[in-house]
């Protein structure tokens, strides 16, 4: 099912950088050392929004991409 507050992700293993997307802004984030297993389980989850809100923001370091 489509999240209304996150419109696209990107993960690069290497790096471990989670780069996520925002509805309806469009604005870009990374978030930097996410661990492959979080990204796997962000994924999977049923609620992109609740799973980021409880296990990725607040818990990274991040920069906006302009």
């Amino acid at each position: 099912m489509p999240s209304t507050a996150i419109r696209n992700t990107e993960y690069n293993p290497a790096t471990g950088t989670l780069s996520v997307w925002f509805v309806p802004s469009g604005h870009r984030y990374d978030y930097m050392d996410v661990a492959p297993a979080t990204y796997a389980a962000f994924r999977k989850a049923a609620s992109k929004g609740r799973f980021f809100n409880e296990f990725i923001r607040d818990h990274y370091s991040y920069r906006r991409v302009a």
